[in-house]
């Protein structure tokens, strides 16, 4: 079995949450049990806008993290290719 490195795991992990949260709100869910009557329009808004942040952070970071997007990335790919470190 491969291990991980912790900064994987905790990408997916925060990556996960945030598909999760996402999902629920798309669905008229709220991960959080708070009624209607408790939330404001303001509160609901910031609410939302604050969990696309954060869905929207933790997916940029676990696709761009290790996945080669950049030209830095490209070159260190070639290089790991180079030495046979990765198919």
């Amino acid at each position: 079995m491969k291990k991980f490195d912790k900064g994987t795991v905790v990408r997916t992990v925060l990556l996960l949450i945030a598909l999760v949260n996402q999902t629920m709100l798309m669905f008229g869910k709220s991960p959080l049990d708070i009624t209607d009557v408790q939330v404001n329009q303001l509160a609901d808004a910031l609410y939302t806008s604050g969990s696309l942040i954060f869905t929207i952070g933790t997916t940029l970071a676990a696709w761009f993290k290790n996945n080669y997007v950049t030209s830095k990335g490209h070159q260190q790919k070639a290089v790991l290719k180079r030495n046979d470190l990765i198919r």
